[in-house]
């Protein structure tokens, strides 16, 4: 016998409800559906479940593909992280489908880029080269965009442009693999955004800190100039920056609120293998006006991205 003087509660009188009467928030009509292999890749499309994420990237196709058939702004904004897992041909493809009308990048993605077009690799190995002080001290790397950069400002040219030009014009045996080549060819304009010091190229003795800074202002005001262009169903993607392009995409919306665009009716998206902070609040969250509409999905850009690109081009009639 207990001696506690505290009797458990008896679920003898419990109120209970039938189970068919209940609402609930998940039901069968919205489950997966199975796919045949002779099915095409709209069909996967469709066989998501809507629910949570799948209904989710549902939508957002639907949106990206009202936004391309209206000739509305695609805007990708890239981290470097792209670019080093292997996606450039399906950035380049999505570009030549007219899925995106223009890109910004941060330093590290010219670097990248440019060294795809020029060796065919890239991603040195910073645990091993940090100890030795090799870190970053590829000659050409450094010495090729400083002196395209420098060269462009003389030009007028912003940073993505004048890094663009030099590869196309170049003999770089690779440069069909370059984003900001292609880019170039196709006029679509490309915006870089840097931190100073974060980038292996700025230690270099060409490097001109007045060049690099003037260059991405220029940038960020044509940025601002392709953020106008959202307005009635446009789309930005954010993938793979975590800090740098979310910042400079809400300095840039509230720039260009101010010059008198209201930017009521566009839609965000952010591509990331983990939650960060600043993409969800700047990019998801906190942008949009009377309409629109942000999404955050999380998977590795190696299978997200060639997914998504997959899913564009199936579900699109016009495509």
């Amino acid at each position: 016998m207990s001696k506690y003087k505290v009797k458990p509660l008896s679920p003898a009188d419990l109120k209970t409800y039938s189970l068919r009467s209940r609402k609930d928030k998940v039901n069968i009509k919205n489950f997966a559906q199975t796919l045949s292999a002779e099915k095409s890749f709209a069909g996967f499309v469709r066989s998501l479940p809507d629910i949570l994420a799948g209904s989710d990237f549902k939508e957002f196709i639907s949106l990206m593909v009202k936004a391309k058939n209206k000739n509305r702004a695609i805007i990708f904004g890239l981290g470097a992280h792209v670019i080093k897992v292997g996606l450039s041909p399906i950035i380049i493809d999505l570009m030549k489908e007219g899925w995106i009308t223009a890109l910004a990048l941060n330093g590290a993605g010219i670097i990248h880029d440019f060294e795809v077009a020029l060796t065919g690799q890239t991603s040195e190995d910073v645990e091993v080269q940090i100890k030795n002080g090799h870190f970053g001290m590829a000659r050409e790397t450094g010495q090729m965009l400083n002196d395209a950069i420098n060269s462009g400002v003389e030009k007028g040219l912003g940073l993505g442009e004048a890094v663009g030009e030099m590869i196309a014009a170049s003999n770089f045996p690779y440069k069909s693999m370059s984003i900001l080549s292609a880019a170039y060819n196709r006029k679509l304009p490309v915006t870089v955004h840097v931190a100073i010091g974060t980038d292996i190229i700025h230690f270099h003795p060409e490097a001109k800190g007045e060049a690099i800074g003037k260059a991405s202002l220029k940038d960020f005001f044509l940025l601002c100039s392709l953020l106008e262009k959202l307005e009635d169903g446009g789309v930005f993607v954010n993938v793979g920056s975590a800090v740098i392009l979310p910042e400079v995409f809400l300095k840039a919306l509230s720039f260009v609120r101010n010059k008198g665009q209201p930017l009521e009716s566009f839609s965000t998206a952010v591509f990331d293998f983990i939650h960060h902070y600043r993409p969800y609040e700047n990019v998801v969250r906190r942008p949009h006006g009377k309409k629109g509409r942000g999404f955050y999905f999380i998977g590795h850009h190696e299978i997200m991205i060639p997914l998504l690109a997959a899913s564009l081009k199936a579900s699109n009639p016009k495509a």
